[in-house]
């Protein structure tokens, strides 16, 4: 009986500390809100609260939906059949099984990544990996690994956080899937892929990761799902897909929040 008291005082405990707790928070945000109302990621226009876009900035959002390469994600501009292949993937063949991005690359997708990527708006993961989420669907009835895209380590410590790995985490609360933040390294610095061109790209990663040395331990035969904010010449991911499936992977697919659509103007 005193067990089954001591057992009741624990919970009540514990349950009126997470109310506590729940209070704490909500107070926190709302005199948050007070001191920064809520404002659009983007032009900073007034929003009604959380941390995302206002409706215009939403409304020039272009989600890539169906009709799509099965392969690279590309949106056709007509239903072509379903085992129309895009022209990109049959000229070059990806190393990974399928990619998918939610958004094309444009102003919005861009003043997003850009304040998540190089702002410190971290916040803005959460609301990246929602639509993200939509866009890989096909993908997490395998249950499958969730492995960020690696920054090295030099540009890690100047930007303090990697991207990726924020919408990777913040799609694996969402899905309730595992993210390995180790399984694939990249060991070699590499110059920034603004401005280089597609071959350049590829030049630049080129033997620019490793995985892990317990990789298959650690991998457990699942799927994974390389995570990555903008699928621009798809050299990184490539690049990253390969090394993978050299070191025993089966199959990886690739999911990002943006890609830059061919024939589209996009300063990247």
């Amino acid at each position: 009986m005193v067990l089954m008291e001591s057992g009741t005082r624990e919970v009540k405990a514990g349950t009126s500390f997470a109310l506590v707790r729940d209070v704490g928070r909500h107070a926190l945000r709302l005199v948050v809100d007070q001191l920064y109302p809520p404002a659009c990621a983007v032009c900073t226009a007034p929003i009604e609260a959380g941390h995302g876009l206002c409706a215009a900035c939403f409304s020039k959002l272009a989600p890539i939906t169906a009709p799509l390469c099965p392969i690279l994600g590309v949106p056709f501009e007509i239903a072509l059949g379903p085992d129309a292949v895009s022209a990109e993937a049959l000229a070059d063949a990806p190393p990974f099984a399928r990619a998918r991005a939610a958004v094309r690359y444009g102003e919005v997708a861009q003043g997003l990544v850009s304040r998540l990527k190089y702002g410190d708006r971290t916040e803005l993961a959460a609301f990246c990996a929602r639509l993200m989420q939509m866009a890989g669907h096909e993908f997490w009835g395998a249950a499958p690994l969730l492995v960020p895209v690696p920054l090295h380590s030099s540009r890690m410590r100047f930007r303090r956080y990697n991207q990726s790995l924020l919408l990777a985490r913040a799609l694996g609360r969402t899905l309730c899937l595992e993210v390995d933040p180790h399984l694939l390294r990249r060991h070699r610095k590499t110059r920034s892929q603004v401005g280089l061109s597609g071959d350049g790209r590829a030049r630049n990663v080129q033997g620019a990761f490793s995985v892990h040395p317990d990789m298959l331990l650690r991998l457990k035969g699942r799927r994974v799902v390389l995570i990555d904010d903008v699928y621009t010449t798809g050299a990184t991911v490539k690049a990253a897909t390969r090394t993978l499936m050299r070191a025993g992977v089966e199959a990886v697919d690739v999911l990002t929040f943006a890609r830059v659509v061919s024939g589209e103007e996009v300063p990247i």
